[in-house]
């Protein structure tokens, strides 16, 4: 079962990239804060999991790549998309949970709207396990974070204060993508497996789609397979959001990334980017190294190593040299672009066995 498993650093120089809102009992009504873990060594800022998943998945509606995903419905207490990965490439790679309310107010709710037409029928609950992981963005080191104040004062009479919090640092996550399961759907009887119902299964039929695992799930074709995940890649390259951005305007697409094709689910680069005693981002050659040496059994592909030049400029040089012989090195966008190809290639097939 193949995974590509990666790190990524996103540059936030000033910045306020996810918010937890107002703080009840604080000192003021109207002070934004940031997400942030607290230490005994100081305030690790965070995007969460879902926030960057928001950000990625409006990057790939709103980008040239093709990118087919599910419309959404909003019940009074719950929202959920279509789950029909056979058509929704976003049900496909980003997982789901359909599970209409089953209240008579609400069945009557659906059954009198318009906008119900353009969702599949669905038999029950049906779920599926997001192949695409991502962990929360977090800080590489504590930080002290800055409180701005600010005043509304364009009209007559006295301003309106108001205040923020942001901060300067490197966020750092992992993220993962099950190769196996990309356009692969399963119609067991288990929760995060139970990805079709009979509606969808009876699609899968008409569309002739290549019967797998003993018969309990359904495969796309591989190049429909490859073209999903390219336009995964290809959006992250192209990553865009966050929260903020009028006053602390951030480019939140990688400046480095490294990422490989393992046999398994085990992320091989997890410690290879830690703080330096200055609290910034340092990439540890002999971490690095150690883990491509360790897990040098495990690799199916390249190194994928995309690194922006002037972005932790002072470390390259030696890192380069120590991995230059098992790694493709370039711009985060060029290696994206890289391994989305690679992808594509009939001698990396296997890579989606």
């Amino acid at each position: 079962m193949a995974h590509l498993n990666g790190l990524l650093l996103i540059d936030a120089p000033a910045s306020a990239l996810n918010n937890a809102g107002s703080v009840p009992g604080d000192r003021t009504d109207n002070k934004v804060t940031v997400k942030y873990i607290r230490t005994r060594s100081g305030a690790y800022p965070y995007v969460s999991a879902q926030a960057f998943r928001y950000w990625l998945r409006n990057t790939l509606e709103q980008s040239d790549l093709n990118w087919q995903a599910a419309p959404i419905y909003r019940e009074s207490k719950v929202a959920y998309p279509d789950a029909n990965p056979i058509i929704y490439w976003d049900d496909d790679l980003f997982g789901y949970m359909r599970a209409p309310s089953k209240k008579v107010e609400a069945v009557e709710a659906r059954e009198g709207d318009e906008s119900q037409k353009q969702f599949t029928e669905v038999e029950g609950t049906i779920t599926r396990v997001s192949p695409f992981k991502v962990s929360t963005l977090v800080s590489v080191g504590p930080v002290n974070l800055t409180e701005d104040f600010g005043v509304m004062s364009r009209h007559d009479g006295d301003p309106v204060p108001h205040e923020h919090q942001f901060y300067r640092t490197t966020l750092k996550g992992l993220f993962g993508l099950d190769l196996r399961s990309a356009g692969t759907f399963w119609h067991r009887a288990k929760t995060g497996y139970r990805n079709l119902d009979e509606h969808r299964r009876r699609q899968a039929q008409e569309r002739n789609l290549e019967e797998y695992d003993s018969g309990r799930a359904y495969r796309l074709p591989l190049k429909e397979r490859v073209e999903r995940i390219r336009s995964l890649l290809q959006g992250m390259a192209l990553l865009d959001g966050g929260a903020k951005q009028t006053l602390h305007y951030t480019n939140v697409a990688p400046s480095f990334v490294i990422c490989a094709v393992t046999k398994g689910g085990n992320n091989p680069f997890g410690h290879v980017v830690t703080a330096d005693p200055r609290g910034e981002a340092q990439v540890n050659a002999e971490a690095l190294e150690e883990a491509l040496e360790v897990y040098s059994d495990q690799l199916l592909s390249p190194v994928y190593v995309g690194w922006a030049k002037g972005f932790m400029e002072g470390q390259r040089t030696d890192v380069e040299a120590k991995v230059a012989q098992r790694a493709v090195i370039a711009h985060p966008r060029r290696v994206f672009e890289r391994l989305a190809d690679d992808f594509a290639k009939s001698e990396n097939a296997s890579w989606l066995d």
